[in-house]
């Protein structure tokens, strides 16, 4: 399946910016799947959870920036530069680069996020480790970029990723490292004999095998080190699509077109280790098609129809994937509406929420999580290891199935109540069915097709942001 009719819709609906494009192009129909054993335990589990968190976090928040992409020399609107250094690259990057001298985010306290994260209903987390600025949030022996060189470093918790990862593990989360493949900060990658011209590596890899080979080894390293000594990970969650193989390029998809040179990793190889490490690691390329990309990932976007294939849609809980000082976040009712969207379509919602440069949350975030969290208590049971149901979405209704049972989520305009009488679209009700709405054990009456609500029930129900009707 082809998603790029609906990538621009879904990125101006989700606030998102438009180098989501990247991952929404995609071609779904090349997807393979995993053979070993231990993936195919951990990817059906990893389906079930259904819900997750992302964070990305670097010293980019401390400018309340876009995170990284300032730094890349592109005439694109998300590499816009601003500040006092903004008039001159070399100068911006080397005051960007600064950042870490005064960065130290004294409020950090993953267990709270790993808490609200759980009492929303989240059952798995991605942490960004290194963005493609190069900044390390981990305790990396191969760069001095990295937070535990920073004064930050005197904390208990320095080494940041150790101590998020082990904080959500403790709430019985399944674990995931985002981990960006280029690194603008590493002689290897953008070679300071030939300044960048954009997000690519800036030499040819075939003329200098010896600096790509550097390159290699220095990202094959710290990928070990993530794999064998920060406790238990789940998932290996790759970013920078452009670092791939030229003989996966797709020259049908605009932003691979311009990929100007064969960036081959040895993804074969790097996998190999990782998984020596973590048995039944999933692995996930981001859009590079084939055995390393686990579940494919739509980007601040959701497909318009089931999709057979693992999938996860990554979304900014806000306007931003990094910390801004003043954010715009998306309804609580928004929000379960994209969760229960995605989740009878066949995926998962990875649900993106920004740390600021003291460590913290916007207090809003919290918020939005303890509410999705009050739904979920009563509807999750329509949403954790179900399947999807024909027809998946249809007007404002959407499907999902356990056994025999079937979930039909309402999904109400903003102020609605449930009103006297409801007709699932595009499913026929048995004659005999059992239908209840999830948190009231009332048993509900049909006619002529229609779920006959009486008002008492309405009112014990209350408003929420979408009604699941069980039906048995």
């Amino acid at each position: 399946m082809k998603l790029k009719s609906t990538w621009l819709a879904a990125a101006l609906l989700f606030g998102g910016s438009i180098h989501a494009q990247q991952h929404s192009e995609q071609d779904h129909s090349k997807y393979v799947a995993p053979t070993d054993p231990l993936v195919k335990e951990k990817l059906s589990k990893w389906q079930d959870v259904k819900f997750g968190l992302l964070m990305h976090w670097g010293t980019y928040s401390a400018w309340g920036i876009v995170e990284s992409w300032s730094l890349c020399p592109e005439d694109e609107g998300w590499c816009e530069r601003k500040g006092p250094h903004s008039h001159d690259w070399f100068e911006y990057r080397k005051a960007y680069e600064d950042i870490p001298k005064t960065f130290n985010p004294v409020k950090f306290n993953p267990e709270r996020w790993a808490q609200a994260a759980k009492g929303a209903g989240m059952k798995y987390v991605v942490f960004t480790t290194k963005h493609h600025d190069g900044f390390a949030m981990f305790d990396s022996k191969y760069t001095d970029y990295k937070i535990t060189n920073t004064p930050f470093k005197s904390n208990p918790k320095a080494n940041v990723t150790k101590e998020v990862l082990a904080a959500f593990r403790n709430q019985g989360f399944m674990t995931g490292t985002y981990f960006s493949k280029p690194d603008w900060n590493t002689d290897s990658y953008w070679w300071p004999y030939f300044p960048p011209k954009d997000r690519n590596v800036s030499y040819d890899p075939k003329k200098r095998p010896e600096m790509w080979n550097k390159f290699k080894d220095f990202t094959y390293n710290q990928i070990e080190e993530l794999m064998s000594d920060y406790g238990s990970v789940d998932i290996l969650w790759l970013d920078g699509g452009w670092v791939r193989p030229f003989s996966t390029i797709d020259p049908n998809i605009s932003w691979q077109k311009s990929i100007p040179y064969d960036q081959d990793i040895d993804m074969a190889r790097i996998a190999k280790m990782a998984r020596s490490h973590q048995p039944g690691l999933l692995v996930v390329d981001r859009t590079v098609t084939g055995e390393f990309e686990n579940y494919v990932t739509p980007e601040q976007s959701i497909p318009d129809h089931y999709m057979s294939i693992p999938w996860e849609s990554c979304i900014t809980m806000g306007d931003s994937w990094s910390y801004i000082p003043k954010e715009n976040f998306k309804s609580t009712q928004k929000l379960v509406h994209t969760l229960v969207d995605i989740v009878a379509k066949g995926g998962n919602l990875l649900l993106n929420v920004a740390p600021g440069p003291d460590g913290e949350w916007h207090e809003e975030a919290y918020q939005r999580l303890e509410e999705i969290g009050k739904w979920m208590n009563v509807n999750s049971v329509g949403i954790y290891e179900t399947k999807p149901l024909a027809p998946y979405r249809a007007g404002k209704w959407a499907y999902t199935k356990k056994g025999n049972t079937t979930y039909a989520f309402y999904l109400a305009e903003a102020g609605e109540k449930l009103p006297a009488t409801l007709k699932p679209e595009g499913l026929t009700l048995a004659a005999n069915a059992k239908i209840t709405l999830a948190g009231n054990k009332k048993a509900l009456k049909t006619k002529a097709g229609n779920i006959e609500i009486p008002a008492k029930t309405a009112t014990e129900i209350g408003q929420q942001p979408a009604y699941l009707f069980v039906i048995d």
